[in-house]
């Protein structure tokens, strides 16, 4: 049955994009929600209560009276009964799933918004990284990839998506940037599968050491590597050279290209906003209990704010701090890089470096520009490209980026 990589559609919609297995981690998910409702809520009444003034730090504490011990009750409750629904895990039938490009796309998402704490919590929902190829994981060891793999070209294009979006989603209205490289200039297209919502940090050392496993399980010696990413994706294949670096891993030597497409290299507006937004609620202890919901996104998201790449830029700051600590990575040495912006208007007018972004990433910080010019990334004019009359998910398809993509990789079009 045909279905839409984007949609996740069927043909003829039939058949749910779940299976018993993901409603009983959804049940879990759902358990620890209601216990941080619970403790919102008892925040709230603890302040309403105490008549704390309108602006300040209420003092901590639990709701007072008979109210704390209701509270701590439905906790307790809520508990026991999740602890239940674990256990009844054991009952579900085992059921082999398909590929079902629908519940690729729901879990990508969840993953995006609340992977840190899926992962933290072992739900079976958090999403193990993985190379994969139309989707199905790559087995790694010599014995499975070898046989497999061995006729395939030496030269690797991996292609890193960006935050609650899947492998799937580089195919788009029929085209895929992977396909057109390895037809037009005889590249192997292997498609990472992440948790967006774990640390960008985090991510890139995992991918390092996955890549290292892959170089190691090839049949013969691999000519090169070559990275491409999308949004987040652009900023996990820097954390992963520079954790490759770190290690001395022996890929490191092989990669030659990198190109950002659309890569918040120095952070998005919407997650700087969502974080003022939180603290502008903090300053008042009726409002502050609401912070609890918006600061339970996700650590990815958290590191869109300035674009952080490795632990220290988010383990030594405060969560909600809205000044940019990051430690500056230049562009790997050795590698070409390329970075490609895109904006919504439809042709240059006035300053050119005051271009709106594409609708979530603008395009100065795509194109690694910075107020402080200590920070700007030194790209070429030549790796640069801005597509005007585009949006951030449009640079998957757009046929002036497929062209600089030829350009960059010194190929032609395929007929």
């Amino acid at each position: 049955m045909a279905r839409n990589a984007i949609t996740g559609r069927g043909a003829d919609g039939a058949g749910p994009p779940f299976t018993l297995a993901d409603l009983h981690a959804l049940g879990r998910l759902g358990f620890d929600s209601v216990t941080g409702i619970t403790t919102l809520v008892e925040e709230m009444h603890r302040n309403i209560a105490r008549l704390s003034p309108p602006l300040g730090t209420a003092p901590g504490g639990r709701a007072p009276g008979i109210s704390g011990l209701v509270y701590a009750a439905v906790r307790g409750v809520t508990r026991g009964v999740g602890g239940a629904w674990n256990l009844a895990e054991r009952a579900l039938p085992a059921t082999a799933r398909k590929l079902d490009p629908r519940r690729e796309a729901w879990l990508a998402v969840l993953n995006g918004i609340w992977g840190g704490h899926l992962a933290a919590r072992g739900n079976p929902l958090a999403i193990t990284m993985s190379l994969r190829d139309h989707g199905l994981p790559l087995l790694l060891g010599r014995a499975a990839l070898r046989p497999a793999w061995g006729t395939r070209p030496r030269k690797l294009l991996i292609l890193i998506h960006g935050l609650c979006m899947n492998d799937l989603q580089w195919r788009r209205q029929g085209h895929d940037h992977g396909r057109l490289l390895a037809d037009a200039a005889d590249y192997t297209p292997l498609y990472l599968h992440y948790n967006s919502g774990r640390h960008i940090s985090e991510n890139g050392r995992e991918l390092a050491a996955l890549l290292q496993g892959l170089v190691d399980a090839w049949r013969g010696p691999i000519e090169e590597i070559a990275l491409l990413g999308h949004s987040m994706g652009g900023l996990v294949a820097r954390s992963t050279c520079h954790y490759a670096e770190a290690a001395d891993l022996a890929w490191r030597g092989k990669l030659r290209r990198i190109v950002f497409l659309g890569t918040p290299q120095h952070g998005a507006p919407l997650e700087r906003a969502g974080n003022w937004f939180d603290n502008a609620l903090a300053l008042s202890p009726y409002f502050a209990p609401f912070t609890r919901l918006g600061r339970s996104r996700s650590a990815g998201i958290k590191d869109l704010r300035h674009g952080n790449l490795v632990d220290e830029d988010w383990a030594t700051t405060h969560d909600a701090t809205p000044r940019d600590h990051r430690s500056f990575l230049p562009l790997p040495a050795g590698v070409h890089c390329h970075a490609v912006a895109a904006t919504r208007q439809h042709a240059p007018a006035g300053d050119i470096k005051r271009l709106r972004g594409d609708g979530l990433v603008p395009a100065n910080s795509a194109l690694g520009r910075h107020a402080d010019p200590a920070r700007c990334l030194d790209f070429a004019a030549s790796d640069m490209a801005l597509i005007f009359d585009c949006d951030h998910f449009d640079l998957l398809l757009n046929d002036a980026v497929g062209r600089h993509l030829l350009h960059w990789f010194g190929a032609t079009a395929p007929a």
